[in-house]
């Protein structure tokens, strides 16, 4: 019977889904407690060669050609070995403008931005950002050690465990520590794909040419007719209106006549 109802729970517990919440920290049990803290010391974080650093670039470039450009750097991308995250384009004619994100492998962040510098008529602005997420990565590794340590604690005193209760208890208790292994281990992976991989934002303008005293595309005959529409349509509605009180001069007239009557017994009076 035991044997059956450990079967079940472990069955239930690998089913139990994850939640997208920070679930609470599972408590010890009460034989053997939770695997002591694995603090860090500085002693215990990695050497400058091995820290994780994520770093970011924002570039503002004036290109000829807008849309070529932002074609050109999503081909940089790929030919980095990386990927296009966004990219945007809006506006028409002189006044089009772009933005596009990039993601490239880390190693290849400054010859990326050097190239990006060729693809521009003039680097309007350009900054970049570096953080260091070691001893974040570093504490979540040491939480992952004590969760999982916790994990096969509760596995080992679900096998001596014959009360049901108690059983059920540890079972909960489980399906806690799953999560909370599951969420560290999320943003481990989030955390090493961002320091592998650099986010590069470019915002593109086109170079400004001196405007034509005429608009493009302005055509003045295409105007006249455009008006003499306008005309047309106008003496329609006004040809409309008319039809519809013609139509009801029975009634308006008849409203009328009484009003004018009315004002002439009264001026008699």
């Amino acid at each position: 019977m035991k044997k059956l109802i450990i079967g079940l729970a472990l069955v239930a517990l690998l089913l139990v889904p994850v939640s997208c919440g920070v679930a609470p920290e599972a408590e010890a049990p009460e034989e053997g407690g939770m695997a002591p803290d694995e603090d860090y010391t500085p002693e215990s974080l990695p050497s400058d060669e091995e820290r994780m650093i994520v770093r970011t670039g924002e570039m503002s470039m004036v290109v000829e050609d807008v849309t070529q450009a932002c074609d050109d750097i999503a081909r940089l991308a790929v030919g980095y070995d990386g990927y296009t995250v966004s990219s945007q384009i809006w506006g028409e004619d002189e006044d089009i403008r772009g933005q596009i994100s990039i993601r490239v492998p880390a190693e290849k962040f400054e010859l990326a931005l050097t190239e990006l510098r060729n693809l521009a008529v003039r680097v309007e602005s350009e900054s970049t950002r570096s953080e260091d997420i070691t001893e974040e990565y570093v504490d979540l590794q040491s939480r992952l050690n004590n969760a999982e340590a916790t994990e096969q604690q509760y596995l080992a005193l679900l096998e001596k465990t014959e009360d049901v209760d108690d059983i059920l208890k540890i079972y909960e208790r489980l399906s806690w520590v799953r999560q909370e292994i599951e969420q560290i281990k999320g943003r481990m992976q989030y955390l090493e794909r961002t320091t592998s991989m650099s986010l590069i934002e470019v915002s593109l303008e086109p170079e400004v040419i001196a405007k034509p005293l005429v608009r493009i595309g302005w055509n003045a005959l295409e105007v006249l007719k455009s008006a003499a529409r306008g005309l047309v349509v106008a003496l329609q509605v006004l040809g409309t209106l008319a039809i519809w009180l013609l139509i009801f001069i029975p009634i308006w007239g008849t409203i009328l006549g009484i009003i004018l009557w009315r004002r002439r017994k009264k001026k008699k009076a």
